[in-house]
């Protein structure tokens, strides 16, 4: 049968989707090229969480008769990581407050830490915040992992089929977290979060007990795990933006035109409201700087030696910093 061009290009169009979905490649593990993965020890951290309440899982979802986890206590959440971790069980949650309210600031405004001993022995977890304790917010998560076969009790995980789900990265490195993403939800104050919870994905893939991604897709990660050590085994939350560094106006309409977005070796920086810039910088997704832009109109920045990603470029003005993101590729 010969399909009429209308059709051709459907079905063309179709096809290219499933294979952007099958080859989508989100940030690698710790210490690779592009890597989101933050050390504990980063100087970004201005704090941790300072209480944690937990809800235990069972150690398997399907037999509830076998108990719940019950490796750690709440208190090793609290405070920096150290790989000292309370497991969650299947489902099960922390939810954690801190000293200050957290903000969304330049990049990530936070990061999650689990206790993996491997860069693909990966137990995954959704993560939600709240302005008020009780309505929450989850971060769109994104599993590219398949769930055409269980993923068993010790089995593997790819990192880069992993996005905003906490649990991508071995321990004591963070899987960070932008409110940025949030920040078109009704009912949510991105700029005084007081709450964040980490859930556990299970990682059943029986549509009895499966969990999805944002995109309705099953969440595949090894299952069961019938221990005392089951689901989710979190270590701490590290805090990146807080109330005492809330160093931007966050309400600040003026802005600034980057192009190309994204680029490849040469970002171009246009200042259409005249702001009276002092000094453009590059920075990381966590706001740390990078490369120092020279002066010009339009400002030109060569990229070329950084990793492909996300940054920021940072704008200082007299009585502001001005942020704005783009994408190296």
């Amino acid at each position: 049968m010969r399909l009429k061009p209308a059709k051709q290009l459907f079905f063309a169009g179709c096809l290219l989707i499933i294979s952007i979905t099958s080859t989508a490649q989100f940030a690698p593990p710790a210490g690779q090229p592009g890597t989101e993965a933050t050390h504990a020890d980063s100087n970004v951290f201005v704090g941790w969480a300072a209480q944690c309440e937990i809800v235990r899982g069972p150690v398997k979802i399907d037999q509830e008769a076998l108990g719940e986890a019950s490796y750690g206590n709440a208190t090793d959440a609290r405070l920096k990581a150290d790989n000292i971790a309370v497991s969650l069980g299947d489902g099960g949650w922390a939810t954690l407050t801190f000293e200050y309210a957290l903000w969304d600031g330049p990049g990530a405004d936070f990061a999650v830490f689990e206790n993996s001993f491997s860069d693909d022995f990966l137990e995954l977890a959704f993560v939600e915040v709240s302005s008020n304790g009780m309505n929450f917010f989850r971060f769109p998560a994104i599993s590219l992992t398949g769930s055409e076969a269980q993923i068993d009790g010790f089995g593997l995980l790819d990192a880069t089929k992993v996005d905003r789900l906490a649990g991508k990265y071995r321990a004591l490195y963070g899987t960070p977290f932008d409110l940025a993403d949030l920040k078109d939800n009704v009912g949510l104050n991105t700029e005084k979060v007081t709450h964040v919870r980490i859930i556990d994905v299970v990682g059943s893939i029986d549509p009895a007990y499966a969990r999805y991604d944002e995109a309705g897709r099953i969440i595949n990660d090894p299952w069961p795990t019938p221990f005392p050590s089951s689901g989710f085994d979190l270590d701490a939350v590290g805090v990146i933006h807080d109330q005492r560094n809330l160093g931007v106006d966050p309400n600040t309409t003026r802005q600034f035109r980057i192009y190309p977005n994204p680029a490849i070796e040469t970002v171009y920086l246009e200042n259409p409201d005249q702001i009276g810039v002092t000094a453009t910088y590059v920075c990381d997704a966590f706001g740390r700087r990078l490369i120092k832009a020279g002066d010009g109109t339009p400002v030109q920045i060569n990229i070329s030696t950084l990793a492909p990603g996300l940054y920021l470029i940072e704008c200082v003005a007299s009585d502001l910093h001005v942020y704005q993101k783009f994408v190296k590729q």
